[in-house]
């Protein structure tokens, strides 16, 4: 299988090298194959949003190598990370991070928009996604003029209106209700199976993780533990994380 993320031996550490330091990562090894589900979870504090900015390109590792899509993201400088980003990377944040002053088509092509992509093929393109993710009848309203779901779906809209390699999500699901969690969790499921979309998500809810194929749990900045859905139904393996997540807290 074709690896989209792999990262080697990572360590994350903060502070001043004479002062006090914390090691908010320890030597973290893990890969992404195209097309896997994958979730990331573990308490406050264990290190999953630190692995996932570092992911994210938004910091960079004290050792230890990030590539996606076979490019070295730690070795990326000034306008080679927002090129990069841009080009291969898709962000679901919980905040859902819309301009206010855009209506959904625009907060949509903003991506392609900064990639000077001609306005026809980005009609298009929005046009596309959008019927994939049925909002084509919101996208000539503002953000404040439609519901949570609804712009959680434009946000992801967003995300893959590049045809990224790898969609990132940090708690997508946090502001929403549960209708609309669900709804969102199922569209990146079937993105994830039909387009072959990689997708890792940050999460601390049991029920979204439980649409992963394989979960990471971290714990004080190492994976503790690795668990596949492999052919368990989604509650089977819903009770599992709820077994393990359990046992990490004790």
């Amino acid at each position: 299988m074709e690896k989209i993320v792999n990262v080697e031996d990572v360590r994350k550490v903060y502070g001043k090298a004479q002062g006090e330091k914390t090691e908010a990562l320890k030597q973290i090894s893990f890969s992404v194959e195209k097309g896997e589900f994958i979730g990331i979870m573990g308490p406050s504090g264990s290190g999953k949003s630190t692995l996932l900015n570092l992911l994210a390109t938004l910091d960079k590792p004290t050792n230890g190598t990030i590539t996606v899509n076979d490019n070295d993201v730690t070795k990326l400088k000034g306008n080679q990370i927002a090129d990069f980003r841009s080009q291969e990377m898709g962000f679901i944040f919980q905040e859902f991070n819309l301009l206010e002053n855009l209506i959904a088509s625009e907060n949509i092509a903003v991506p392609l928009s900064l990639q000077g992509v001609k306005a026809k093929e980005i009609k298009e393109r929005v046009d596309q996604i959008a019927q994939r993710l049925s909002i084509s009848d919101i996208l000539n309203k503002y953000p404040a003029e439609i519901s949570g779901g609804q712009k959680q779906r434009v946000a992801a809209a967003r995300a893959l209106i590049t045809q990224p390699s790898i969609l990132l999500g940090d708690e997508p699901t946090g502001a929403l209700d549960s209708q609309s969690s669900r709804d969102l969790l199922d569209t990146m499921k079937e993105l994830n199976q039909n387009d072959q979309i990689s997708i890792l998500l940050v999460t601390h809810d049991p029920f979204s993780a439980s649409y992963c194929q394989r979960i990471l749990f971290i714990q004080d900045g190492i994976i503790q533990e690795e668990i596949k859905r492999e052919n368990q139904s989604r509650e089977s393996f819903y009770k599992q994380i709820l077994t393990i997540l359990g046992t990490l807290e004790q």
